[in-house]
């Protein structure tokens, strides 16, 4: 059972759409990392079509659950369980991950211990141990040629070509970071009141990356703490999402990652930086259908094709949010 009191200190919020198989074992592992500390749950179903409704209901009737009738994104979804949350610190978990034992109180000890810190995320691991990307570069036009070019990749311990991800960095050192995906974050809700909550014009992705900019922007700091861990799937949601390209390197959605790029390159950079991240990409998959094209391997044409959906949703990306200025309408 949870232990609750009137004024928890920690609310744990998770945001879920069509994760009936995985929602049991999320909230199994929160219980498990709160031991010691006051905490609620509250649980955000995105209208899902499954039972994820059911299995939380199953789970534990203390939960707190808020059921959408549509889906409302993970910027939005968490904003409305923001609003029910009483907790003076908030975490956040997505419902593939599976937080250690013990490991949001470490974290909630952390914050309390340091005020400075805004924002505090754990170590991402995947199923099979090995580390996923848990303490990032902002994004600027710069950091994404070095990931689509490769370069990233093939130099992963210089600390120019591997900034994107700080893959240079020992993982088990805690530092002071750009931003932390929102997959398994806690920070304070006074913190929140002061930066505000996340902006939701961002339906899916970027969204984490805004807020750690504006809570760098108040003064306080990003952390990323190791001592604080998770196993976590990634992706699980999008790859549920019907209909829609789905980039399963990136395990993202590839037409809402345009958008929310475009969204955040013109809202922190302006509109000149916004339209050369999209024609870097633009151009760079122009390359790749050449380059591929005087390939006579099987898997080239593949590849060809692959890039030329790319650079058609890259065009309806940057249609549909006029640019970077506008939001699609909700949901996405």
């Amino acid at each position: 059972m949870m232990s609750i009191r009137l004024k928890p200190v920690l609310s744990v919020i998770v945001v879920a759409y069509n994760n009936e198989p995985e929602i049991s074992a999320c909230l199994a592992s929160i219980q498990q990392a709160c031991t010691g500390i006051s905490y609620e749950i509250i649980v955000v179903d995105n209208a899902s079509r499954d039972g994820s409704a059911v299995q939380v209901r199953q789970f534990d009737e203390q939960i707190q659950l808020l059921r959408s009738e549509v889906n409302l994104g993970f910027a939005a979804g968490n904003n409305l369980a923001f609003k029910h949350a009483k907790g003076q610190y908030l975490a956040l978990v997505n419902p593939d991950a599976r937080p250690e034992v013990g490991s949001l109180a470490r974290a909630l000890t952390c914050l309390q211990d340091q005020p400075r810190i805004g924002m505090l995320g754990g170590r991402l691991l995947a199923e099979n141990g090995q580390d996923q990307p848990s303490a990032r570069c902002f994004p600027s036009v710069l950091n994404d040629f070095l990931v689509i070019s490769g370069l990233s990749n093939r130099f992963p311990r210089s600390r120019f070509f591997g900034r994107v991800d700080r893959t240079w960095a020992d993982p088990n050192l805690a530092s002071v970071v750009d931003w932390v995906p929102g997959a398994f974050v806690v920070l304070s809700a006074k913190v929140l009141a002061q930066v505000g909550v996340f902006d939701e014009r961002f339906f899916l992705y970027f969204e984490e990356v805004d807020l750690c900019r504006r809570i760098k922007a108040a003064g306080f700091e990003v952390w990323y703490q190791p001592e604080c861990c998770a196993v976590h799937i990634g992706g699980v949601s999008s790859a549920r999402v019907e209909g829609k390209h789905f980039n399963s390197h990136g395990s993202q959605l590839s037409l809402w990652r345009m958008r929310s790029a475009m969204l955040y390159y013109r809202k922190h950079h302006g509109g000149l930086v916004a339209w050369g991240a999209c024609q870097l990409e633009r151009v760079w998959h122009g390359m790749r259908i050449l380059r591929n094209q005087a390939r006579s391997v099987p898997c080239a044409y593949d590849k060809c094709e692959e890039s030329r959906a790319l650079r058609g949703l890259l065009a309806q990306a940057w249609r549909d949010t006029a640019g970077g200025r506008v939001s699609p309408p909700l949901p996405w």
